[in-house]
Protein backbone atom coordinates (compact mmCIF):
# COMPACT_ATOMS: atom_id res chain seq x y z
CA UNK A 1 0.00 0.00 0.00
CA UNK A 2 1.25 3.55 -1.06
CA UNK A 3 2.37 5.58 1.65
CA UNK A 4 -0.42 8.72 1.87
CA UNK A 5 2.11 11.48 2.83
CA UNK A 6 4.65 10.54 0.02
CA UNK A 7 2.04 11.05 -3.13
CA UNK A 8 3.11 14.69 -4.30
CA UNK A 9 6.69 14.36 -4.01
CA UNK A 10 7.40 13.05 -7.86
CA UNK A 11 5.41 16.78 -8.68
CA UNK A 12 7.38 18.72 -5.94
CA UNK A 13 10.65 17.30 -6.96
CA UNK A 14 9.97 17.98 -10.81
CA UNK A 15 8.49 21.70 -9.30
CA UNK A 16 11.60 22.23 -7.26
CA UNK A 17 14.12 21.05 -10.48
CA UNK A 18 12.33 23.19 -12.40
CA UNK A 19 12.81 25.93 -10.30
CA UNK A 20 16.41 25.36 -9.79
CA UNK A 21 17.18 25.28 -13.78
CA UNK A 22 15.65 28.79 -13.68
CA UNK A 23 17.72 29.83 -11.40
CA UNK A 24 20.95 28.75 -13.00
CA UNK A 25 20.04 30.10 -15.77
CA UNK A 26 19.61 33.56 -14.42
CA UNK A 27 22.79 33.06 -12.89
CA UNK A 28 24.84 31.93 -15.68
CA UNK A 29 22.88 34.96 -17.48
CA UNK A 30 24.49 36.99 -14.41
CA UNK A 31 27.95 35.67 -14.90
CA UNK A 32 28.25 36.26 -18.27
CA UNK A 33 27.10 40.20 -18.11
CA UNK A 34 29.87 40.31 -15.16
CA UNK A 35 32.39 38.59 -17.09
CA UNK A 36 31.54 41.00 -20.20
CA UNK A 37 32.03 43.98 -17.92
CA UNK A 38 34.81 42.46 -16.35
CA UNK A 39 36.76 42.36 -19.79
CA UNK A 40 35.30 46.36 -21.26
CA UNK A 41 36.72 47.56 -17.46
CA UNK A 42 40.62 45.36 -18.04
CA UNK A 43 40.47 46.43 -21.74
CA UNK A 44 39.34 50.51 -20.67
CA UNK A 45 42.00 50.81 -17.89
CA UNK A 46 44.84 48.76 -20.52
CA UNK A 47 43.54 52.07 -22.77
CA UNK A 48 43.79 54.93 -20.12
CA UNK A 49 47.78 53.18 -18.86
CA UNK A 50 48.89 53.39 -22.65
CA UNK A 51 47.41 57.30 -23.17
CA UNK A 52 49.41 58.25 -19.85
CA UNK A 53 52.39 56.50 -20.74
CA UNK A 54 52.08 58.98 -23.65
CA UNK A 55 50.92 61.74 -21.95
CA UNK A 56 54.27 61.17 -19.28
CA UNK A 57 56.58 60.61 -22.19
CA UNK A 58 54.92 64.28 -23.61
CA UNK A 59 55.56 65.91 -20.42
CA UNK A 60 59.19 64.87 -20.07
CA UNK A 61 59.95 66.27 -23.61
CA UNK A 62 58.37 69.70 -22.52
CA UNK A 63 60.37 69.36 -19.42
CA UNK A 64 63.40 69.25 -20.97
CA UNK A 65 62.13 71.91 -23.74
CA UNK A 66 61.95 74.20 -20.63
CA UNK A 67 65.03 73.32 -19.09
CA UNK A 68 66.58 74.54 -22.35
CA UNK A 69 64.44 77.75 -22.35
CA UNK A 70 65.41 78.38 -18.81
CA UNK A 71 68.78 78.06 -19.22
CA UNK A 72 68.70 80.28 -22.37
CA UNK A 73 66.66 83.12 -20.85
CA UNK A 74 69.05 83.03 -17.50
CA UNK A 75 72.33 83.53 -20.05
CA UNK A 76 70.48 86.42 -21.62
CA UNK A 77 69.71 87.93 -18.28
CA UNK A 78 73.47 87.37 -16.50
CA UNK A 79 74.48 88.41 -20.07
CA UNK A 80 74.23 92.67 -20.30
CA UNK A 81 72.06 95.57 -20.41
CA UNK A 82 71.52 95.75 -24.39
CA UNK A 83 70.14 92.41 -24.25
CA UNK A 84 67.99 93.01 -21.20
CA UNK A 85 65.93 96.03 -23.40
CA UNK A 86 65.64 93.38 -25.89
CA UNK A 87 64.20 90.82 -23.08
CA UNK A 88 61.72 93.95 -22.05
CA UNK A 89 60.63 94.74 -25.50
CA UNK A 90 59.66 91.00 -26.61
CA UNK A 91 58.08 90.82 -23.35
CA UNK A 92 55.74 94.18 -23.76
CA UNK A 93 55.32 92.56 -27.52
CA UNK A 94 53.98 89.38 -25.90
CA UNK A 95 51.99 91.11 -23.32
CA UNK A 96 50.42 93.67 -26.28
CA UNK A 97 49.77 90.61 -28.72
CA UNK A 98 48.14 88.77 -25.88
CA UNK A 99 45.49 91.31 -25.49
CA UNK A 100 45.52 92.11 -28.61
CA UNK A 101 44.24 88.53 -29.41
CA UNK A 102 41.92 88.50 -26.95
CA UNK A 103 40.34 91.54 -28.01
CA UNK A 104 39.96 90.29 -31.46
CA UNK A 105 38.89 86.72 -30.44
CA UNK A 106 35.98 88.68 -27.46
CA UNK A 107 34.74 90.63 -30.71
CA UNK A 108 34.49 87.95 -33.06
CA UNK A 109 31.71 85.92 -30.37
CA UNK A 110 29.95 88.78 -30.13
Amino acid sequence: MADPWNRGHGAVDDMLDAENKRMAENLASKVSRLKSLAYDIDKDAEEQNAYLDGMDSNFLSATGLLTGSVKRFSTMVRSGRDNRKILCYVSVGLVVAFFLLYYLVSRMQN
